[in-house]
């Protein structure tokens, strides 16, 4: 393939891969009819599997560049300890690979991050400090204490070092999948699409390979529309933290210009709907970043051509987070019903309510009793309920058995 300015070389890649092969898990590629037949992948002729870098070590990809940046360093360096910035992934990577290798690390997040991905950093016994609202905030300060302390600062994605660890991911993959047509990578800064392009492409240019970014932190996707480099203004909006990144690097830029056979787009609706589709088809616990490029497909069927991967690079999901994007699903796809409906204002009033709601095969969830809401008459209480219900039309038989005893619905969601 052409040359563009780069350091990283497949070469490279391969010279790191035996070292970090006995450092890192070699991650499970897997098939799921459940996911695949969601995905529409049949109808284009194409066949699925789904890349378990979830299954990491750390729960995710970035143990890989982390490992091989820290490996990289000087005696010198190493006694001078390393300092990263991260939304939780990279700095838990920079963490397990600093404590392996007998290092000190300090990890700068910002205020909005995972609350468990902090803990987790601290497990392995990082310094986690919040500093910004944003990446680019822990960043900044990241590299001050760099600058003010000697510690070497290890990048979350625009470092060479760092790009051929996460190239390995490529080499495995292959590894596994020598004929695979068409590869799915999230895109956050790059990083991980730089090394897992140039391992892949270098190796059969003949692979596709389609960059994924979340609706909210699209400069990747804008910049390969435009030809050049054009980084987000607005601020990054996505729950999916791990690639809520404002602009790729110049460095990680040229990867994704010139490897990139696509740079698409995906709302965050479709990576919650495949975060829940791998959690009950595969039993996979995957975060919103990892469970991009499935989303992708789920949004665009057609990016499946030929045999087909998608990697799910990270599964550090916040449980709060998870209990919420149940609880969206299950009212998404008809299992729980919430509405709004009145009972009489007077004792057993609520009762008879619940009694009619339980009559009709709902099971009452929650409820909120206002018995001073403007919206309803005198002499009746309104009421908020969440009702779990089988299917669309149980929703509908249960609405018309409340109306006919003259109890009213209005739907909420």
């Amino acid at each position: 393939m052409s040359d563009f300015p780069r350091a990283v070389f497949l070469d490279g890649i391969q010279a790191a891969y035996p070292f970090l092969r006995e450092r890192v898990r070699h991650t499970p590629l897997i098939e799921s009819g459940g996911v695949s037949e969601r995905a529409n992948c049949a109808a284009f002729g194409a066949s699925l599997r789904l890349k378990m870098e979830n299954q990491q070590r750390t729960g995710a990809f970035k143990i890989r560049g982390a490992t091989w940046k820290v490996a990289s360093l000087t005696d010198a360096e190493k006694a001078r300890g390393v300092v990263s910035a991260s939304a939780g992934n990279h700095g838990q990577g920079v963490a397990l690979a600093a404590r392996d290798a007998g290092v000190l690390a300090t990890v700068f997040v910002p205020r909005t991050a995972s609350i468990a991905k902090i803990a987790a950093m601290e497990g392995y016994g990082a310094t986690v400090r919040l500093d910004g609202a944003e990446f680019s905030d822990a960043d900044f300060a990241a590299r001050a204490y760099a600058l003010e302390t000697g510690a070497t600062f290890i990048p979350a994605f625009d470092d060479d070092a760092v790009i051929t660890g996460q190239g390995s991911l490529g080499m495995e993959l292959f590894a596994d999948a020598p004929d695979v047509d068409t590869v799915i990578v999230p895109i956050g800064g790059g990083g991980l699409f730089a090394g897992v392009a140039t391992a892949l492409k270098e190796t059969n240019p003949k692979i596709r390979l389609i960059g994924v970014q979340a609706e909210g932190a699209d400069a990747a996707a804008r910049s390969f529309a435009a030809g050049r480099l054009v980084p987000r203004i607005e601020p990054v909006d996505t729950l999916a933290d791990g690639i809520a990144v404002k602009s790729p690097s110049p460095r990680t830029w040229e990867y994704i210009q010139h490897y990139a056979d696509a740079v698409v787009t995906v709302a965050d609706t479709f990576i919650a709907e495949a975060i829940l589709l791998l959690l009950s088809r595969t039993k996979n616990l995957v975060e919103p970043s990892g469970a991009a490029s499935l989303a992708a497909l789920l949004s665009q069927p057609h990016l499946a051509q030929g045999k087909t991967i998608c990697l799910l690079c990270g599964g550090n999901l916040d449980l709060r987070l998870l209990s919420d994007l149940i609880e969206r699903g299950l009212i998404r796809t008809h299992r729980y019903f919430r509405f709004v409906s009145a009972c009489g204002d007077k004792p057993g009033g609520l009762a008879s309510l619940l009694t009619e709601v339980a009559a009709g095969g709902g099971n009452v969830i929650e409820v909120i009793h206002n018995r001073l809401s403007a919206s309803v008459p005198y002499g009746r209480a309104g009421v908020d309920l969440l009702v779990e219900v089988r299917d669309e039309k149980h929703i509908a038989d249960l609405t018309n058995r409340l109306e006919e005893r003259g109890y009213p619905v209005t739907r909420l969601s």
